[in-house]
């Protein structure tokens, strides 16, 4: 006699807490953070101790530098980003200043103050380099390293323990585009609650994701996880419609058709204007995302021709449960 499998728990519908904001709802004012002098000054005085005795970013320790008030505004952010509209820019680091190596340094320990950083591929690799690699997107190619256009999507989103809070620290911005879009994925839930419930409950099941080559060498190709869950206590939300299409191409098995009407309900709402803000990462600010309950996406971008005006982002990702490593 085969076991039979629980439904899922599905999130009530209709949240109307911080998280589930629309467009008209919040302004620029509800996510920059302004940075204080006296923040500043804690970074300034780490970029003169790298510069004096250098050592690798990711061996460096908050602990071992005065960074009370970095540390002040960054559980300040954290606030924001777990019970509020789960976006924080900071504004701004003079990044200008400082060589690549001090700046990925201050990057790394801010991020350290956000939460406990862990590896962004399977190889291990803490820090993540943003920027357009002019490769093409294919199976282990991201499309974060080229300057093509992101749909909407969460980082990571095959993992069982995707990242929590993402950061993107900006030493240049592109020369043309790179727009950045942002959307409560509370506020889409209670759409699709509204407009679609029975097509939510599919959402709530199981879909192949393409896994991106971050995983040992013949190893499988794609995993399964539902788009959202809900443990009656914590809601998380994954979402990537690219890698679930090519996920189950990689699984050689096609979506079935309650599926495709759920991603497509969903994407309608995703796209929907009245729900999503943009904007454009300027030189210098920092940009926090909740990655489990917001989605984002990017335009496509122009370069500038001089190599050290190139579009460049540095990205870290926190995660408190599991283990440091790319899977936890």
């Amino acid at each position: 006699m085969s076991a039979q499998v629980a439904a899922p728990s599905i999130m009530e519908a209709d949240v109307r807490d911080a998280r589930a904001w629309r467009r008209d709802t919040v302004t620029a004012a509800d996510w920059i953070v302004p940075l204080s002098a006296r923040c500043l000054e804690e970074l300034d005085a780490v970029a003169r101790a790298i510069r004096e005795d250098p050592l690798p970013p990711i061996l460096l320790s908050a602990d071992d530098f005065e960074l009370r008030a970095c540390s002040q505004v960054m559980a300040r952010a954290r606030e924001i980003l777990r019970t509020g509209i789960g976006l924080v820019v900071f504004d701004r680091v003079p990044v200008e200043q400082y060589s690549l190596e001090e700046n990925r340094a201050l990057a790394w320990l801010l991020g350290s103050l956000l939460g406990r950083l862990v590896a962004q591929k399977w190889d291990g690799t803490m820090v993540y380099d943003v920027k357009d690699t002019s490769r093409t997107p294919e199976y282990g190619v991201r499309r974060s390293v080229t300057n093509l256009d992101l749909v909407f999507h969460t980082d990571a989103a095959w993992l069982d323990l995707p990242p929590e809070l993402v950061g993107l620290y900006c030493i240049n911005p592109a020369r043309e585009g790179g727009v950045s879009r942002f959307v409560s994925l509370v506020s889409v839930h209670n759409e699709m609650a509204r407009r679609h419930p029975a097509l939510l409950a599919r959402l709530y099941r199981a879909v192949p994701w393409n896994r991106q080559a971050e995983h040992a060498p013949g190893d499988v190709k794609f995993a399964r996880r539902p788009v959202f869950s809900y443990d009656g206590r914590a809601f998380m939300a994954c979402v990537n419609e690219t890698l679930i299409e090519s996920g189950a191409e990689l699984a050689g098995e096609p979506l079935d058709a309650e599926a495709r009407e759920a991603l497509a309900a969903m994407r309608a709402i995703l796209d929907s204007p009245e729900l999503a803000v943009q904007l454009t990462i300027q030189r210098g600010q920092v940009q926090l995302i909740n990655n489990r309950a917001f989605a984002h996406a990017r335009t496509d971008f122009v370069d500038a021709p001089e190599p050290h005006l190139k579009r460049h982002l540095i990205r870290l990702w926190t995660r408190q449960e599991g283990r440091r490593t790319f899977h936890g």
